[in-house]
């Protein structure tokens, strides 16, 4: 049964901290302008542990704060404060897209905290604003110069709306969706910053990490490309790496894989 309790940050924002299961603790992000409800569908209950999912600041129902402060940088020590305050470290971290760049900061600049990773369908590497992030952008700029509905018949019709139909309809329907997303303000602001910002490592540090790790990825994907999944586990020492389906091919089986990978990764720790 999943269950919430309230976090408040040291400049005084207060997050919605999600739960569910039984066991320790595994701190499970969700990508950019998701919430709990995405790391819920996927994670594998029966392995004993405890999801635990802080939904970043103007996710969810989390507290937007100020919008200046938006960026991955925060969100992560949000986590570590939370960490601190009510956990006792170090644990299993993870996260999708937006979640697994915050994972892998955690991994490099606070060790201390992290004793495993778990990394699923990343969208970054270790540079900033790579150029799949561009539509996510993109989204975030019409929603600033044009009305909702106006920016989504723009976006759709444009060159990217109609390559992303081709190519991934999956990432399609979710940018679709971001132009009703309340608050339209920090939906337009967590679209622009988040996507031109980064982890703010270097590889070097990726390369260096030891904890044991899992990453996943799956093809037909423009936003979480498959290479960027495959190059992280070759950068990791030791990591596992699983490809999983498709949401386009099945949700069914993307669901079922994503929690079998983890699941087996869990268990094994």
């Amino acid at each position: 049964m999943r269950r919430a309790q309230p976090f408040e940050t040291s400049d005084g924002v207060t997050l919605n901290v999600d739960m569910a299961g039984e066991g320790a603790s595994v701190i499970f992000q969700h990508g950019l302008c998701g919430d709990a409800a995405q790391t819920d569908e996927v994670f594998p209950l029966d392995a004993g542990f405890c999801r635990v999912t802080i939904e970043a600041r103007g996710h969810g129902h989390s507290q937007a704060g100020n919008l200046e402060r938006l960026s991955i940088a925060t969100f992560c020590n949000d986590i570590a404060a939370y960490i601190e305050k009510n956990l006792t470290p170090p644990i299993v971290i993870g996260g999708i897209s937006m979640g697994a760049a915050i994972a892998l900061r955690l991994a490099v600049k606070r060790p201390d905290l992290v004793k495993a990773l778990i990394i699923a369908r990343p969208a970054w590497l270790t540079a900033p604003a790579p150029e799949n992030m561009a539509p996510n952008a993109e989204v975030g700029r019409l929603l600033k110069t044009l009305p909702p509905d106006e920016a989504k018949t723009t976006f759709l019709a444009g060159p990217v709306g109609v390559r992303l139909a081709a190519e991934a309809p999956d990432n399609l329907v979710s940018l679709a969706g971001f132009f009703s997303r309340a608050p339209l303000d920090v939906t337009a602001e967590l679209l622009t910053r988040i996507s031109n910002d980064g982890p703010d490592v270097t590889d070097e540090e990726v390369s260096n990490l030891t904890v044991p790790t899992l990453v996943i990825g799956h093809d037909r994907d423009s936003i979480h490309p498959f290479a960027y999944a495959r190059a992280l586990a070759e950068r990791i020492a030791g990591a596992r790496f699983v490809q999983i389906a498709s949401k386009t091919e099945s949700r069914a089986q993307y669901v079922a894989d994503f929690r079998l990978a983890m699941g087996h990764f869990l268990k094994e720790l």
